[in-house]
């Protein structure tokens, strides 16, 4: 019998993996959740290579490597994930074959201190492309206006993008028109246009967690008993509304003319993709946001805790193109209740760019901690050292 991960598929949904380091690789778990729970792609961000450097043994070899020796920070922590990423492109690829290049991928992610500066994401984007040198890498670009820029241009070049940091309905719109701007230029000099692929990863449960803390400061302010009603009748429905009335707007992209002349070139659709799937809030189910948000064409990432959640007593049913206008009715009510929603989401957007260096940052003061340690230990002075120039170009570019 299926697993509910499993069951997925048939919904015409793809589980990806929010996680990635070198023992998921090399201990078999990545091949295992590939064979065993028809895990279809894998994304990586800054703060999981972090973790996963600085909180584990499983990059001494690297570290030691008499070639990892005086180069630069920036240069060490590229070579370590471009091997990461390479190793779980190869385990991926059977998938990308099977799918007709659907599935099968992995996310690579440009600095986010790039996130203001097409030019320089540009440039980063094209080189990791060309290093990786996997047809199924995604390189992750942010969803800002500058990167929004970026991701036109990259698809245009046959480079396939994840646009992540999505919070609002207005911003994935900006994406679809680049996505779409890019294909017609690649349609432009005769390419397939099916080579290419992208989705646009639209960030669930931290929308929830502004409007709660926000709900929360009006209820705490409010006398009004229906308007008290109305306030928490939004807790922990906002961000899957949200999901639901943008998942409507890709559908309606789909049957737009434009979309259909790409279409017919072979072009694939920019999927929508869930990321932040974790449930944050420990009153709400561990698997809220997987339940409420399954449907055709989408793809939910997934850290590890919910993976195993899903997997254990997750339910599966099409829920996402149920009880829309519900889902309107709650876009509606969050402005007339006086919560500033495009506010928030641009907040949301500003804090995911510094997520790195914040990271980081934790980290640093974290190492710094360990007093002497690392003078008496090469790998770890060479870790420090790593982190200290990273946190140092974070800081002054």
């Amino acid at each position: 019998m299926k697993n509910p991960l499993q069951s997925l598929q048939d919904q015409g949904q793809s589980v990806w993996l929010d996680y990635l380091r070198r023992s998921l690789i090399t201990g078999g778990e990545l091949k295992r959740l590939i064979k065993e729970d028809g895990l279809r792609g894998l994304t990586s961000n800054p703060s999981i290579f972090e973790k996963a450097i600085a909180g584990s043994t499983d990059y001494r070899d690297m570290l030691e490597a008499p070639e990892s020796q005086g180069i630069d920070a920036k240069a060490l922590y590229e070579r370590i994930a471009v091997r990461d990423i390479q190793d779980a492109a190869d385990l991926l690829r059977p998938v990308y074959l099977d799918s007709k290049r659907r599935d099968g991928y992995v996310s690579l992610e440009v600095s986010p201190r790039l996130a203001r500066r097409t030019q320089s994401t540009l440039e980063e984007a094209r080189r990791l492309w060309q290093t990786v040198a996997r047809e199924n890498l995604m390189i992750k670009v942010p969803g800002t206006p500058e990167g929004i820029l970026a991701v036109q241009q990259l698809i245009s070049e046959g480079i396939n993008v994840n646009v992540t940091l999505l919070f609002a309905q207005e911003a994935y719109e900006q994406v679809a028109a680049a996505y779409q701007g890019g294909l017609e230029s690649l349609a432009r000099r005769g390419a397939d246009l099916g080579k290419v692929a992208s989705v646009a990863s639209f960030f669930i449960s931290r929308i929830d967690t502004a409007v709660d803390n926000w709900s929360a400061d009006l209820l705490g302010g409010s006398h009004n008993l229906g308007e008290q009603a109305r306030l928490r009748s939004l807790l922990g429905r906002v961000a899957i509304a949200s999901a639901k009335c943008t998942y409507q707007k890709y559908l309606e992209i789909l049957r737009g003319d434009r979309w259909q002349e790409l279409s017919r070139h072979g072009a694939q659709s920019q999927r929508l993709l869930w990321a932040s799937t974790g449930t944050k809030n420990p009153n709400y189910s561990d698997v809220l946001y997987v339940e409420e948000l399954i449907g055709p064409d989408t793809v939910n990432t997934m850290p590890p805790a919910t993976l195993d959640a899903f997997r254990d007593h997750g339910r599966v049913r099409l829920t996402l193109t149920q009880n829309v206008e519900e889902a309107i009715s709650i876009m509606d009510l969050v402005e007339q209740v006086g919560i500033p929603f495009k506010k928030l989401t641009d907040k949301l957007l500003v804090d995911g760019v510094k997520q790195f260096a914040e990271a980081f940052d934790k980290l640093l003061k974290a190492t710094e901690r360990s007093g002497k340690a690392s003078d008496h230990d090469p790998v770890e002075f060479l870790r420090v050292e790593l982190l200290k120039q990273l946190y140092q170009e974070q800081h002054h570019s």
